[in-house]
């Protein structure tokens, strides 16, 4: 008997210290490539586990209800700052994360995180207009401004067919630049002027969407969305492998728009700290790096992956901003409460009405 239950212990433990181990990983939608963590597993016997969210107002509001268990998550540059503050994330040893000095200075050591005591760049988007290039054609439509969502004089030749991000801080953020403010202004009264600017337009969009909008514009059911470049690309890259009888185009309108820079952090309460910091570790690789603008269409601050990184996806200035460009982006920072309050206000009251 007491062999009998040495031998089923024994079975057990064996079990147990050959399980595969599991990385827990919180990111945006579609935003890492499949090869890329296939690879990573079959390097380190593991198994990554992905949880999804299409907005930084929803992956916020997990975390603060008490969702846990992620060991890597990847937030904007705003939203790093709100978990810093918080008190939710865990120092990064920067022992174990060799390749970070592949990162590019320019990314580094931002006021959201000096020193990247807690985070390091993934990725980054802007935030633009994808487009039906046929349609617009048609429509004698050009999508070059913030327009091409606000002005009922424009949309009233594309309604129904128009969506915007289910995502306060963007849209407010699409329309302040519009209206030639910048997209932090805190002013009530800007926030307020936006808010009439949202209203007028909503009738005539199809939606507010953080998450379909690709494959709707991929196969036509939409001809203009407000969304992310990498999302785009992809919209576009789905449309030509389908042999849709259109292209689907973007551009950074010329009043400016949103700049995001993604990082990599590890929550304080992760429950696999080490395989966080080596799953890190292998993204900042250079290569691994370049799949992210290769197949994602992100924008890269690893410096590393530009010798593998096409020279297609390094002539898109909606991709790699020229310096030009670059000058008419804004990162968003996190708000005042006060701010955040009447935003929030300002965003319920546009949801109901």
């Amino acid at each position: 008997m007491k062999k009998t239950l040495m031998f089923t212990l024994l079975m057990l433990t064996a079990q147990g210290a050959s399980a595969t181990e599991q990385l827990y990983l919180f990111n945006w939608n579609d935003y890492i490539a499949e090869d890329t963590v296939t690879r990573f597993e079959k390097q380190y016997d593991c198994k990554v586990v992905q949880s999804y969210y299409s907005s930084t107002d929803e992956m916020m509001a997990k975390l603060q209800a008490g969702a846990s268990g992620y060991d890597v998550v990847i937030p904007t540059q705003n939203a790093v700052q709100a978990l810093i503050s918080q008190n939710k994330l865990a120092l990064l040893d920067k022992a174990q994360l060799p390749n970070a000095a592949n990162e590019s200075s320019g990314f580094m050591n931002r006021s959201y995180d000096p020193d990247n005591r807690y985070s390091l760049p993934y990725a980054f988007t802007t935030t633009l207009i994808g487009f039906n290039e046929s349609k617009l054609k048609e429509l004698g439509i050009e999508a070059d401004s913030w327009a091409v969502i606000f002005d009922p004089a424009v949309l009233a030749k594309l309604k129904g067919k128009v969506t915007v991000m289910d995502d306060a801080e963007e849209l407010f953020s699409a329309a302040l630049k519009y209206l030639g403010y910048s997209v932090n202004d805190n002013d009530p009264k800007h926030l307020e002027a936006a808010q009439q600017l949202i209203q007028k337009a909503k009738p005539y969009w199809a939606s507010f969407n953080s998450s379909s909008y690709i494959k709707e514009l991929a196969v036509g059911d939409i001809w203009v969305a407000h969304g992310y470049s990498s999302d785009m690309v992809q919209a576009r890259n789905d449309a030509m492998e389908a042999h849709r009888p259109f292209t689907i185009s973007f551009a950074l309108p010329k009043e400016g728009a949103v700049l995001a820079l993604d990082n990599m952090v590890i929550p304080k309460d992760a429950a696999h700290p080490k395989l966080a910091h080596e799953f890190i570790n292998y993204l900042l690789e250079g290569k691994n790096a370049a799949e992210l603008t290769n197949i994602i269409g992100a924008g890269n601050p690893n410096s590393a992956s530009l010798p593998f990184i096409s020279e297609e996806m390094k002539s898109m200035k909606a991709i790699f901003p020229d310096p030009a460009t670059l000058a008419k982006l804004e990162t968003l920072e996190a708000r005042s409460s006060k701010s955040r309050r009447l935003l929030n206000k300002l965003w319920t009251e546009i949801k109901l009405k």
